[in-house]
Formats: structure tokens, C-alpha cells, sequence
């Protein structure tokens, strides 16, 4: 993981051009369409933040900290005013229990990749929730065949990753005390599509997550679960 995490150092500066940018602000919409309700004025935590984008877009929602194991991105989070962020393990928070009401992670578990930190990243998520608070998790779906093509050419992923099936999610999720366990799959638009061709993508993309079998395919696995105690 020290591997990994020097890696996103050395990226930094870069990462948030690594798509383009009209791909990279659909699918910002889309989180914030999601988490936007749930933080609903209270406190937020963005387990693995980057540097900071969905963070600065949650901002009218709520109060909203980050933690990242990169140095480099939080720099790059600090220099841009994106908000208040920790280094800090995605496994080991610095936090004290029932301390947010809405904690999520954006496409960080496949990093995290290993089995045994991925369950404890997801019970450290739950620890430092409310009881009534919300969980999100949102990741790459191992059903979407795109995934392997985008991912060798993405400066971010180094081979190492590992997608994370929905049922290994929500196991960790049941194990650890969450419920009233919602999972649906999103997203379908290419990190290719020009922007002029976005309309029809986002059309194509409300079509296929409304197609029950088709919508299995979408890249992403959308978790959201209840801490219950």
C-alpha cells in the first residue's frame, strides 16, 4: 500500500486531468445528486478525498472533512481552498466513534484492493457514522467490460487494483452493523465521448440504468446502508 500511495504523490498534480474534463463533471453531478440529500446540513466524511473535487461540491450541503493516504493530493486539495483533509489510511481513521452523519468513499476500495483492509476500511466507515447515519460507497462494477481497457491507460491505476464485487461490499457492510442496505448499479458514459456529444450520451446512459439487465453493465456499484447500532 506504501507503493501505492507514493505513486498517487508523484501523480498528484495531474490527477485531475486524467479525464476530460466534461466526463469528470457528469459523474460529479451524479454523486452529488446522491450524497447531496443524504448530508442534508450536517457533517460530512470523504474516506480517500483526492484532491478534493466532489468535497468542493458538496460544500452547500453540509460541513464535509477529508482523509487521504497521498501527501501529494492533499496538497494539491490545500493549495486549491477545496476544504480540510487528513493523511490518514482509509482503515485507520483518525476519528472518534458516531462522529459524522454521512461518511463515503468515491472509487477508493479497488485501490485499497486487499480483502482484509477492504472489510476494514468499510467497519472504520461504519465506526465513525451515527447510529442513523449513512453509509455510501461507490465503486468500479466488476461486470462492466470497459473497466480493463480504461484502467491501463489511466495514470492512476498501476495493475495492482482489484474491482470489488457488490457481494463483498455488502457483507462487510451487514458484518459490521449496517442496514436498510440499498444497491443499484450507474453510470454508462465513456471517458471517449466528446463533449458536444454529451447530451446523447446521458440520454443513451437514463436508458440503460432503467433496463434491468442492461443496467447490470453500468460501471459503477452504488451502496448506500444505514448504520443501525
Amino acid at each position: 500500500m506504501t507503493e501505492s500511495r507514493n505513486h498517487f504523490d508523484v501523480i498528484a498534480g495531474d490527477y485531475d486531468r486524467s479525464l476530460p474534463e466534461h466526463v469528470q463533471a457528469h459523474y460529479r453531478a451524479k454523486r452529488v445528486e446522491l450524497i447531496g440529500p443524504l448530508l442534508a446540513g450536517g457533517r460530512g466524511l470523504d474516506v480517500g478525498c483526492g484532491t478534493g473535487a466532489l468535497m468542493e461540491a458538496l460544500r452547500e450541503f453540509g460541513q464535509v472533512a477529508g482523509v487521504d493516504g497521498s501527501v501529494g493530493m492533499l496538497q494539491v486539495l490545500r493549495n486549491a481552498g477545496r476544504g480540510e483533509a487528513a493523511e490518514a489510511l482509509t482503515w485507520m481513521l483518525p476519528f472518534a466513534d458516531e462522529t459524522f452523519d454521512v461518511v463515503y468513499c468515491i472509487a477508493v476500495l479497488h485501490h485499497v484492493a486487499e480483502p482484509v483492509q477492504v472489510r476494514r476500511t468499510i467497519r472504520e466507515m461504519a465506526r465513525v457514522t451515527r447510529p442513523g447515519g449513512k453509509l455510501v460507497i461507490w465503486d468500479h462494477n466488476p461486470r462492466n467490460p470497459y473497466w480493463p481497457i480504461l484502467m491501463a491507460r489511466c495514470p492512476q491505476d498501476t495493475g495492482e487494483e482489484r474491482l470489488i464485487p457488490e457481494e463483498e461490499i455488502l457483507r462487510a457492510l451487514r458484518d459490521c452493523g449496517a442496514g436498510d442496505i440499498l444497491c443499484r448499479q450507474t453510470g454508462f458514459v465513456p471517458d471517449f465521448v466528446p463533449a458536444s456529444l454529451m447530451p446523447l450520451a446521458r440520454g443513451l446512459e437514463r436508458l440503460i440504468e432503467r433496463a434491468p439487465l442492461l443496467q447490470r453493465l453500468c460501471a459503477h456499484n452504488v451502496i448506500v446502508a444505514t448504520r443501525l447500532k
